[in-house]
């Protein structure tokens, strides 16, 4: 028994050999069912509808209860793993996710399945930010930590882009509660794999965790998500419904950030912003999520109503995105020392953007090479730009604060994900609804609904029939195809915008390990933080400390991955 006990320290030895890599895998198994259970569920909404008869409120909060309250809660259960440990906190995930899960698959009223869906949302808020805080506490040197968080964000990927597949399999030989179950097992697993093999580690705070702070940053992130995505689905900014929770939760983030400004220990270091490359990473993960979510739910859209195929061939048309940006993440390390931050982020979103206005080339009729290309491109500029913004954010913050600066990543992924569904679907809306104001031989009525959504019209077509269902139709399949390629350049506008802010991201990347990442002759000094000690160990504090913003030259030559000032490789 103790023999078997040494052997599980030893694994869970945090930096411990190879072992780290076998962190990993857990870590990344566990991200892969949080990010399969946000789309999962999107192919399986026709199959609950007619199950539990939700309304149409109902439907809605069946969707969005998960994303909601799990973007609300991240900061609260990263803030609080960087104090009572990571491990524990990510285990605890495990088990209410799992429980989550059985409750979901097995829901007989849409009241449950909302319940479910929060309580998986719960769960998935302590897994993902433990998941990657746990990362960089047991990958200290930067090199091997890029690499890992190229797999890491390549899984994340995967797992969004599988849920449709595995959605559309469940669904066609299974019923729809199937989505839900196969966490379980998984779950089984990862939860004794999970204490045996992961270490635990702790940002060392001494003092008190800020409860009232911690529920202030839930209350804002809360109120701003649901403020913009009742933006999405047709409420007006002025609507109560969608003012008041948007001004209170900008009220409640101000007050949230005021507070950890003065409190000793705060939950997080707001100075971290202070650095540019990392706020400008998490201005990057905004961008690049608000300009590319809503195009998911669009390109579904587009594929089931307008080329007509079924929910499993909808899910393998999309896998190339998925291989796409399988490969980015497993070169991610080896681009980002070739050409540094600065380049892989900015052309990054160059490379998304060329893909998007590729896509804008399709229409009416079914252009398989020219999709599969589209997706291609789209998947690993995307992930290019999504890894090197994390690594740049991730590598930038303390140690200390792994925790919180994981929340704030994830924080903003979602952020941007919830605001790209509300723009891009407005702007969608904005371009699909006018053809319908004077449609010929077409009832204002009929046209008003069928003004709603494509597959509203669709059903509002069938029930006229006859030319005047035929003309709905015509109009209603032009209309999406015009409005579709139009959000596509808006979003193509919006990922320029993301490469011009990659301006401000370095163009060295500092690899050697230590408190400030540049120990090593070759790479950045970063502005001392106020208030922290010397070290005279450290070349950026000592004798040889060059001036803030430029490279160090004496002693040995430059670490093997940084970028000389242009960024091109050393």
């Amino acid at each position: 028994m103790s023999g078997a006990t040494t052997a599980a320290a030893r694994l869970r030895a945090a930096g411990g050999g190879g072992n780290r890599w076998v962190v990993l895998l857990v870590l990344c198994v566990s991200l892969l069912l949080v990010a399969l259970d946000a789309t999962v569920l999107h192919i399986a909404v026709p199959a609950v509808t007619e199950d539990l008869r939700p309304t149409g409120v109902e439907l809605l909060w069946m969707v969005d209860a998960y994303p909601l309250i799990c973007a609300a809660l991240l900061i609260l259960f990263g803030t609080l793993g960087d104090r009572v440990g990571r491990r524990r906190v990510l285990l605890l995930g495990f088990g209410i996710f799992g429980v989550a899960s059985a409750l979901a698959a097995f829901a007989t009223t849409p009241e449950v399945l909302i319940a479910a869906r929060a309580l998986l949302g719960l769960g998935g808020a302590m897994i993902m930010p433990a998941t990657l805080s746990i990362l960089r506490s047991v990958f200290p040197d930067r090199r091997e930590r890029a690499m890992a968080i190229g797999i890491w964000t390549a899984v994340a990927a995967i797992g969004a882009a599988t849920g449709p597949v595995l959605g559309g399999f469940l669904i066609e030989h299974f019923w729809w509660g199937s989505v839900f179950l196969v966490n379980i097992p998984l779950m089984m697993i990862l939860l004794p794999a999970g204490r045996w093999l992961l270490p635990e580690s702790k940002g060392g705070f001494d003092g008190p965790w800020d409860v009232l702070g911690a529920l202030m940053a839930a209350g804002g992130v809360l109120g701003i998500v649901l403020g913009v995505k009742r933006i999405g689905v047709g409420h007006q900014l002025l609507d109560p419904v969608t003012g008041v929770p948007l001004l209170t939760g900008a009220a409640l983030l101000i007050l949230f950030v005021r507070r950890q400004r003065r409190r000793r220990h705060p939950l997080i270091d707001i100075r971290m912003f202070a650095a540019p490359a990392f706020s400008t990473s998490v201005g990057c993960i905004v961008l690049a999520m608000l300009a590319l979510v809503g195009l998911q739910l669009i390109a579904v859209q587009y594929l089931q109503l307008i080329l007509g195929l079924g929910p499993l061939e909808t899910g393998l048309r999309l896998l190339p995105l998925t291989f796409a940006a399988m490969a980015a993440g497993a070169s991610g390390s080896y681009i980002l020392r070739r050409v540094g931050t600065r380049r892989m982020v900015g052309w990054g979103f160059v490379l998304t953007a060329g893909a998007v206005l590729l896509l804008t080339l399709m229409g009416q009729q079914d252009r398989p090479v020219l999709l599969t290309t589209g997706f291609v491109l789209l998947g690993f500029g995307l992930q290019t730009t999504l890894f090197a913004a994390y690594e740049s954010m991730l590598s930038e913050a303390p140690p200390e604060h792994a925790g919180g600066a994981a929340a704030i990543g994830e924080t903003s992924y979602q952020l941007g994900a919830g605001m790209g569904t509300a723009l891009l679907g407005s702007v969608m809306n904005a371009a699909y609804a006018p053809a319908f104001h004077s449609l010929a031989g077409v009832p204002q009525g009929a046209a008003s609904a069928a003004s709603h959504s494509l597959g509203e019209a669709y059903q509002v077509s069938e029930r006229l029939g006859g030319a005047a269902g035929e003309a709905l139709r015509t109009t209603a399949r032009h209309s999406f195809v015009d409005g579709l390629h139009i959000t596509l350049t808006v979003s193509a506008g919006l990922l320029l915008l993301g490469s011009l802010a990659a301006l401000k991201l370095p163009t060295i990347v500092e690899c050697a390990p230590g408190r400030r990442g540049a120990k090593a002759a070759g790479t950045v000094c970063p502005p001392p933080r106020r208030g922290e000690p010397a070290d005279p160990d450290d070349p950026c504090d000592g004798p040889l400390a060059a001036l803030p913003g430029t490279a160090l030259t004496a002693g040995r030559e430059p670490a093997p991955c940084a970028a000389d000032a242009s960024g091109s490789p050393r």
